[in-house]
């Protein structure tokens, strides 16, 4: 860039960062597929936990996220977080997302149908911004290691990236085709 030119400008709220976007999500080979299914049974078994330890951590650490849930949106306290039943009830939303997920990970067309529904109802009916996906994605896989140390080890924990990438892809896709302006993945 010469000194006379200047940067690009970058892009204001309505905007959409377009070539950030990756045309599709990276594709699991069977052995990522047979990774990500056997840890998750493993999860599974306890999801409510694991998925209310997921939520306490994502609202401790982003509490601007609790905005958009009026039942909880005012607790600070992660052992009253902990307690409720809105928040307990939302926890076995996401894992049960997540299950069905992982469950039809052979089948991609499903895969995008669930996870459309998902980006179509939070960008609609609940104006979730969407870096909040990226950021609960980083959030539910420190709570997996942390919580099972044993079963995501440094290469699970990479399949388990790649898998949350795909399923922010998708997500962000639902987002653009109903008309959401914003979708950055630089916004976190």
């Amino acid at each position: 860039m010469s000194r006379r030119e200047s940067p690009p400008p970058a892009p204001q709220r309505g905007e959409v960062e377009r070539e950030e976007r990756p045309e599709r999500a990276e594709p699991l080979s069977d052995a990522e597929r047979e990774i990500i299914q056997d840890t998750w049974g493993l999860v599974y078994k306890n999801c409510e936990d694991v998925g209310v330890s997921v939520l306490i951590r994502f609202f401790v650490n982003f509490p601007s996220a609790k905005q958009y849930f009026s039942q909880f949106q005012d607790m600070e306290d992660p052992e009253e977080m902990e307690r409720s039943s809105q928040l307990r009830h939302h926890a076995r939303r996401v894992m049960n997302a997540i299950n069905t997920v992982v469950e039809n990970l052979h089948d991609p067309e499903k895969v995008s149908s669930v996870l459309a529904l998902v980006g179509k109802a939070h960008a609609i009916k609940y104006k979730v911004e969407p870096m909040y996906f990226k950021i609960l994605s980083g959030v539910m896989l420190e709570v997996l290691s942390e919580e099972f140390p044993e079963f995501f080890p440094a290469e699970v924990q990479m399949v388990w990236a790649k898998l949350m990438g795909a399923v922010y892809w998708h997500v962000t896709g639902a987002y653009t085709e109903v008309g959401w302006l914003q979708v950055s993945s630089s916004a976190v």
